[in-house]
């Protein structure tokens, strides 16, 4: 029997390793299963999805010099949602909002003045700041 790339085969578990299984496909033919290819979920031990005389269905996945790889994932059904194409995304961009306070926008200050008042307000919020960050290391840090 020839095994062509596609083909969904039927075997027994011959052996099991710590990177994948061995697959009896009749005929003195053996094919395996990677550990990436057993399952879609994370697969920690191989041993918790296969045993030794097993039969399993798996997809031939490549045919390489004698070598078959075969892949049980593929056989399972694809339970997450699918993903949304990136075109059908849609951006809405309205402008300023209108329930925020932008600060006076009918004053009729001068860029200095307003200058000004944002460098003392700035200034006052950096005094909170690091008072408040300093009265915490004082008592964190203390030795007893």
């Amino acid at each position: 029997m020839e095994f062509e790339i596609g083909t969904i085969v039927e075997g027994k578990v011959t052996g099991v390793t710590g990177f994948g299984a061995f697959v009896d496909l009749g005929e003195g033919r053996t094919g395996m299963v990677h550990v990436s290819e057993v399952s879609r979920t994370y697969v920690k031990d191989i041993k918790e999805f296969v045993k030794e005389g097993d039969t399993v269905k798996a997809k031939v996945i490549s045919v390489e010099g004698g070598k078959i790889s075969l892949s049980m994932k593929q056989l399972q059904e694809d339970k997450r949602p699918a993903r949304r194409d990136k075109s059908e995304r849609k951006y809405v961009f309205s402008g300023r909002p209108e329930n925020v306070d932008w600060g006076n926008k009918s004053s009729d200050l001068s860029f200095e003045e307003m200058m000004s008042k944002f460098k003392s307000r700035s200034e006052e919020k950096i005094s909170d700041l690091k008072r408040n960050v300093d009265g915490k290391r004082g008592t964190s840090y203390r030795k007893r």
